[in-house]
């Protein structure tokens, strides 16, 4: 199928997508969806509103809030530290951030509800925060991050405080993988390194040089013009406008783990970035690195559990589908429902936006919607028809493909 005949049929079936996934009870507010190959985007579109109860579409420019996924963009500024030779992933983490030595390991709680702590008998090092395998966890997926927190007045990670990520160790550094606060302690290494704020090295080392204007720490006044309203779903299903409800203008600390806004098209040029093997931002070698499984022995990836429902589902990608992680993204380890095949990438973030990188057939897409908590039900089953829609159509195409060889 030719380029322009693929553009063509995945256009006719993923508005379809998107106009379902907003249409249909209890649907979703709005929606951005893009597909690109290693040469450009062969899908924009988009559905839906901005804000339930105004009348201002959701258009491809519209700017999203990223949560996490930040995490791989700030993964690849500290692997071209690594690259440069400034780091190594086995360095300890307090050689650069000495702060992360006063954090603790949690054994529980005493009768009063008090932390009972200790010090970790392993130094944490760069390449366990870049696996999340350091210990932390996350307020809103961990019942005992949530009640240290509490305990200690330690503030949630949405202030975007350096403070917010001090909180607690849930286990020995090394043994276990968890999702939570690492990717914030790897900005501050590189933030260090560079003796830049993480924004400003981020700009000077991967955004100017793959041509993203449209993002940031703080919103512009464009952006925050195009600035899409995030919703919260309530558990009768009733969606909620919470226009007010953003990161903080000109941050304290910018959160490498989920500070970015962006409109959807500047993220497609970090994708295709890796699809081509660095695109000159990283050697291919170290695309290469990052794609693969980093976990020791038996470790694996499979769901995750909510404490705190307003922000999130328990839930899990693809069950069934063994999973495991790299620097800094989801590697499916099985070929996925949807089509993707093994040993690709992808990750979300906490309004429920989603995007993979299927290096073996040079494709990407990202689905951003506005909505907590995260999986929500309508949102998580739009990205799941938007990917199985976009394999169908190329599945369709290679098919037509051998026909024609075969009638040659």
């Amino acid at each position: 199928m030719a380029r322009e005949a693929m553009e063509s049929a995945l256009k006719e079936t993923i508005d379809k997508v998107l106009e379902n996934a907003v249409g249909r009870a209890g649907g979703v507010p709005g929606i951005v969806a893009m597909v690109t190959d290693k040469d450009g985007n062969i899908y924009e579109g988009s559905a839906g509103v901005r804000e339930l109860g105004k009348e201002t579409p959701m258009t491809t420019d519209t700017v999203c809030a990223l949560f996490s996924t930040t995490k791989a963009i700030v993964g690849v500024a500290l692997m071209q530290l690594v690259q440069e030779g400034k780091v190594r992933l086995d360095d300890p983490v307090n050689k650069y951030v000495p702060e992360i030595s006063e954090i603790k390991v949690l054994e529980g709680f005493d009768a009063d509800g008090q932390p009972k702590l200790r010090s970790p008998r392993t130094d944490i090092t760069i390449e366990m925060l870049m696996l999340h395998t350091a210990g932390f966890g996350y307020e809103f997926f961990s019942h005992e991050d949530r009640k240290y927190r509490d305990a200690k007045d330690v503030p949630s990670i949405l202030t975007s405080t350096f403070d917010s990520v001090k909180n607690v160790l849930l286990f020995e550094p090394g043994e276990q993988w968890n999702y939570g606060v690492n990717i914030d302690w790897v900005g501050k290494v590189v933030e260090a390194v560079r003796g830049k704020r993480l924004g400003d090295v981020m700009a000077e080392h991967i955004f100017v040089p793959l041509g993203m204007k449209d993002i940031g720490f703080s919103l512009t006044p464009s952006m925050m013009e195009r600035r899409a309203t995030i919703h919260n779903r309530a558990q009768d299903g009733a969606l909620t406008p919470m226009p007010d409800l953003k990161l903080p203008d000109n941050p304290e600390m910018d959160m490498g783990g989920h500070g970015l806004y962006a409109s959807v098209g500047e993220y497609m040029k970090f994708i295709r970035m890796i699809l081509n093997d660095g695109g000159g931002v990283l050697e291919p070698e170290t695309v290469a690195q990052m794609a693969q499984n980093g976990l020791s022995g038996s470790l694996k990836i499979d769901g995750w559990i909510t404490s705190d429902p307003s922000l999130a589902n328990n839930g899990e990608f693809f069950p069934g589908v063994q999973k495991s992680w790299g620097y800094t993204f989801q590697i499916n380890e099985d070929p996925t429902p949807t089509g993707r095949p093994a040993g690709q990438l992808m990750w979300a973030g906490l309004a429920n936006l989603f995007y993979w990188i299927d290096r073996e057939n040079g494709i990407g897409g990202f689905f951003a919607s506005q909505v907590f908590p995260f999986q929500d039900v309508a949102s998580y089953l739009g990205f799941l028809e938007f990917e199985s829609a976009v394999y169908q159509t190329l599945k369709s195409g290679a098919d037509l493909r051998q026909e024609a060889q075969v009638d040659g």
